[in-house]
């Protein structure tokens, strides 16, 4: 069995109210198992403030878990996260990186692990977290993507993390000489532009023309500034695929309309997206998920996604 080892957070750079960029240490200075960009790892927090689970008719939710004096329990609750920071990052500085939101159940009780997370780093209290020693998860491009032509990346939110760790690791590899064979397109979208993590990083790679890869960021709740920002689409990531293949939006009454980078017009891409040779890789949203499931199967795309 893997041991449970100590870790710190040695880096914090908050994003928005609810997202963060982190970076984790063991304290006692250890190296870190080696891993396959895509992969994953449990953390685990001991202070968090616990809750449990309560079915209303259909629906799950989640309420605090009080003790006899009405106050919330705390304890320790253990989380996977897939690791952003690439392989040959971990290799030669020895840190693990995590893209992370704060999460928030429908009647605002947030999630047990990120509420410990945000409120330990933010109060300066509480920089420790605990790491099982074994990385682990098939979601890598040599289990799912092995022999495809094109890789069609599509994360939401968060789940761009097993992506920049790919493409992050891709880009080292061919500045190397060792260009991959395949070409790469990403589909990320947040909901505003400070959310678009490693938005500058994805366009220096793209810039650097070390392996094909085009990347299509977007935000579903554009300002003035995004809305003239040449390198910045609008809405939903999966309403912009379907837009690539001729389907309207989901639920268009209430969705951002679907537009384009300028720098990356539709044509652009209906013409790199052939979907004989493209298997489409998601991860983050689940309802996305499944709506990119959807268009895979119209389509005859090869369909993969990385659950929690």
């Amino acid at each position: 069995m893997a041991e449970m080892k100590s870790g710190r957070i040695v880096e914090w750079r908050r994003l928005s109210h609810t997202l963060s960029l982190f970076r984790v240490v063991a304290r006692d200075g250890a190296r870190f198992p080696s891993y396959e960009a895509g992969q994953y790892i449990a953390l685990r927090r001991d202070d968090c403030l616990l809750t449990r689970k309560v079915k209303d008719g259909d629906q799950i939710r989640y309420v605090p878990d009080l003790d006899a004096e009405g106050k919330q329990k705390r304890g320790p609750v253990t989380h996977s996260y897939s690791i952003s920071s690439a392989p040959f990052e971990t290799a030669v500085e020895n840190y693990l990186e995590f893209y992370v939101v704060l999460e928030q159940g429908q009647d605002g009780v947030l999630g047990r692990f990120t509420e410990s997370l945000f409120r330990g780093i933010e109060s300066q209290q509480n920089d420790r977290l605990a790491y099982v020693e074994r990385i682990v998860g098939d979601f890598t491009l040599a289990k799912r993507a092995a022999d495809f032509e094109h890789v069609l990346m599509v994360g939401t939110g968060t789940g761009l993390a097993p992506f920049v760790s790919m493409l992050k690791q891709l880009h080292r590899d061919a500045s190397s000489g060792k260009a991959p064979p395949a070409r790469y397109t990403l589909f990320h979208a947040n909901r505003t532009h400070e959310e678009l993590a490693y938005h500058q990083e994805l366009l220096d790679i793209e810039a650097s023309n070390t392996f094909d890869f085009v990347y299509v960021p977007s935000v579903s709740r554009p300002s003035t500034r995004d809305l003239a920002d040449p390198q910045v689409g609008t809405g939903r990531a999966s309403n912009l695929l379907r837009q690539v293949f001729g389907f309207p939006s989901k639920e268009p009454s209430v969705a951002t309309a679907p537009t384009f980078p300028r720098n990356r017009p539709l044509e652009l891409l209906q013409k790199r997206v052939d979907p004989a040779p493209t298997v489409v890789l998601t991860c983050g949203n689940p309802a996305a998920m499944a709506d990119i499931g959807w268009l895979a199967a119209q389509t005859g795309m090869r369909f993969e996604k990385e659950d929690w």
